[in-house]
């Protein structure tokens, strides 16, 4: 199929062009109206009991769970003066009646517990109305604003889930489109320092503009068949713009290495070099694209959508960048012939592409790692299990408002709530299917006797069902509110009937359940489809089961750089954040799923140029350990300039990930940096050669009947 893309767009690469150049119009025109159709919401398992408590109890009561908490203070005025009361009511007069479906106040419930100790400030309960939490999300749109406009002179500080929720999506945003500014011109000077000209430089920012526009669109159509979070912009900025810079590289490198090695004279130099590139390059770049795409797609097997929306955005940015770099890129580069080296820096003045030996820089570092492969590979592997180490003692939770940065609004708001009305609690919401009082006695009394609880107290009965609310002290996202909650489900109801409980320390519960019921076939999945994909792309069974284990090295450190930084609270001050003191559990797998993609990348473009050099040395003469050794130093030698380059322009892109406000977006870009950095560097450059001196001509081994399949069905170099 790929010969015959190339024979086609060879011979009609202004059509490709002019096609593209549509298409691309058409997407950017659409693709921008994505952000409107985006969903917020998508963080639960609908089949968790937290799940089935909120749904219970929305159709029961309606919604009963604390969503936002207004915070009223009065400089003037004690919450016991009829005038702050008057205050407080003429503000909530102006909130939307439709919007919200239930509105406590302290006078309301006489807890004296929503009284500050200074007596001058009071807190308000508020519930958003909606069946979904995209519902909800429009009831907050509207809430927030009509809290703010406060009457008299009282002041308002709005804290609570949806404050917060709101406070990530507003800053994340922020932060993409700073981080995009910032790195862009970054990116474009970087291109311009490796490509030395002025019209290669701007090939890699072109592909991954329109890889971008175009997953946008294809996200967007997406949304008409289903809910898309928002937070699939995340991944399509990250890969649509990375992957595609890193897939552009590939295909100029080789264009311009083959260019180089044909006569000036010759009028077909470019068709001629654009075909060995796609025979090549482009082969690989289909390759990555497919293996990224499946480890995007294993997040598709987690039930919350907001971990299927981060897979459909992967998937539509690294299809659409292959797809990119596979039409548009090529037929440019066809038009342009010798003048992609137009616009040459001073230094690449009168200087022809190089084209790498196996005596090059790269060449002698492999030599010099293969005289020593065992000292290599117990020294690095030593190396990458002690920088992993902090992992295994890692904690998980979920987003609260310590996600956010110390001064915004929602932040400060939150810490207020601790400060000014005691210490911090969380509370869960508890169902029993009954109305009978000598019942709902019996279990108050029982969960009062669980540890830490400090109050279980009736909220509604209505059409026999019974809302109890349970209060303890401490955040929501610590281990002992969630033992709090495990311990309350053990209590039976009445009749020995089971028990729903939701909140937010139920929900961090459910989630971290489900999470640990899924990972399993998202890890099996991956490993699956890798190690038949580089099955079928090298007709070995022992180089994808090596690269499947240097990946899990790999991506083990970056974990266990992030653990220790994020969890551990390290280097607070230098990146500018305030640890929770645990990993938000939703973004490692988000990570996992990225870093294996993104290692399959450049694991494929080594091996695809040592599995080239392998081939043609097969009627050198050389014995067989010699000419391994030989193909992997050439491989080494073409691939290891590229890999850096690409990396570094990677990492620039990821980079600005870490530069974001929202600590598990920091810690995405950190962790992901960590892990970009040591595969292409410690892993590409020294674990492969030695590990590949070490197995030898069994590097390519595979059962008879698989050789014979792959060698009648296998994806070999055209």
């Amino acid at each position: 199929m790929l010969n015959r893309w190339t024979q086609f767009l060879l011979s009609r690469a202004k059509f490709v062009l002019a096609t593209g150049i549509v298409a691309t119009i058409a997407a950017a025109t659409y693709g921008l109206g994505v952000f409107d159709a985006l969903g917020q919401g998508g963080f639960d398992d609908p089949s968790t009991d937290s799940s089935q408590e909120l749904a219970r109890e929305r159709a029961v009561f309606g919604n009963k769970n604390v969503d936002v908490v207004a915070i009223f203070r009065s400089e003037s005025l004690a919450a016991t003066d009829p005038q702050f009361k008057a205050d407080v009511e003429e503000t909530l007069a102006g909130v939307p009646k439709d919007a919200v479906t239930s509105v406590l106040t302290a006078w309301d419930t006489g807890d004296p517990a929503m009284i500050s100790t200074d007596g001058h400030a009071v807190q308000v309960l508020v519930s958003l109305a909606g069946e979904t939490q995209n519902d909800q999300a429009d009831s907050n749109d509207v809430v927030m604003p009509a809290l703010e406009r406060t009457a008299g002179d009282l002041e308002v500080d709005l804290a609570g889930p949806w404050a917060v929720y709101t406070g990530v999506n507003e800053t994340v945003s922020e932060d993409l489109a700073r981080a995009e500014l910032i790195t862009l011109p970054i990116v474009l000077i970087l291109s311009l320092l490796i490509f030395g000209s002025l019209v290669a430089a701007a090939m890699p920012v072109m592909v991954g503009a329109i890889s971008v526009l175009g997953a946008l669109a294809l996200v967007r159509i997406l949304t008409l068949f289903g809910e898309v979070s928002v937070f699939s912009i995340n991944v399509i900025s990250l890969l649509g713009m990375g992957l595609a810079i890193d897939y552009a590289l590939f295909i100029i490198s080789r264009f311009r290495e083959e260019l180089a090695e044909l006569p000036e004279d010759d009028e077909n130099a470019a068709r001629t070099a654009m075909r060995i590139t796609l025979g090549t390059a482009g082969r690989t770049v289909l390759f990555s694209a497919f293996t990224v795409a499946v480890a995007m797609s294993a997040l598709l097997v987690f039930p919350q959508n907001f971990l299927r929306s981060l897979g459909y955005g992967g998937i539509a940015a690294v299809l659409i960048g292959a797809v990119t770099a596979l039409t548009i890129l090529p037929a440019v580069l066809v038009l342009l012939g010798r003048r992609i080296d137009a616009g040459r820096m001073p230094w690449r003045r009168g200087k022809a592409v190089a084209t790498d030996t196996s005596h090059g820089a790269w060449a002698r570092l492999a030599h010099a790692v293969m005289k020593r492969p065992i000292v290599v590979m117990i020294a690095i592997v030593g190396l990458l299990l002690l920088v992993a180490s902090p992992f295994l003692g890692v904690k998980w939770g979920s987003v609260d408002y310590r996600v956010l940065p110390p001064d915004h609004p929602a932040h400060v708001a939150a810490e207020k709530l601790n400060d000014q009305f005691g210490e911090e609690k969380s509370t869960a919401n508890v169902l029993l299917e009954t109305a009978d009082e000598t019942e709902i006695d019996s279990y108050v009394a029982s969960a009062s006797k669980v540890d830490k609880v400090l109050d279980v107290r009736p909220v509604e009965t209505k059409d026999g069902v019974t809302l109890l609310r349970a209060t303890w002290s401490g955040n929501s996202q610590t281990e002992a509110s969630r033992g709090v909650v495990e311990d309350l489900r053990e209590i039976p109801g009445p009749d020995g009937s089971k028990v729903l409980i939701g909140g937010l320390s139920a929900d961090t519960v459910d989630l971290l359940s489900s999470i640990k019921t899924h990972l399993p076939w998202m890890g099996a999945i991956i490993v699956a489809a890798m190690l038949v994909l580089l099955f079928l792309a090298f007709g070995s069974i022992v180089l994808p089961i090596k690269a499947v284990v240097m990946n899990l090295l790999s991506i083990s450190a970056s974990f266990g750089v992030i653990t220790w930084i994020f969890g551990g609270g390290h280097l607070e001050g230098f990146l500018d954040y305030s640890s929770t003191g645990f990993l938000d559990a939703t973004q490692p797998i988000f990570m996992l799923a990225i870093l294996v993609g993104l290692s399959m990348d450049y694991e494929v473009f080594l091996l695809s140029r040592v599995r080239e050099q392998w081939d043609k040395d097969a009627d050198s003469g050389m014995s067989p350990s010699d000419r391994n050794t030989h193909a992997v130093a050439v491989g080494v030698q073409k691939t290891g300039r590229i890999i850096t380059s690409a990396a570094l322009l990677l990492a620039v892109v990821i980079g600005g990930f870490s530069t974001s406000g929202i600590v598990f977006m920091k810690m995405i870009g950190v962790g992901m940096l960590v892990a970009l950095l040591v595969d292409a560097t410690i892993v590409r450059a020294l674990l492969v050669p030695a590990t590949m001196k070490l197995l030898g001509r069994w590097n390519w081994w595979a059962p008879g009947p698989l050789r014979r399949f792959w060698e009648r069905y296998g994806i070999r170099e055209a």
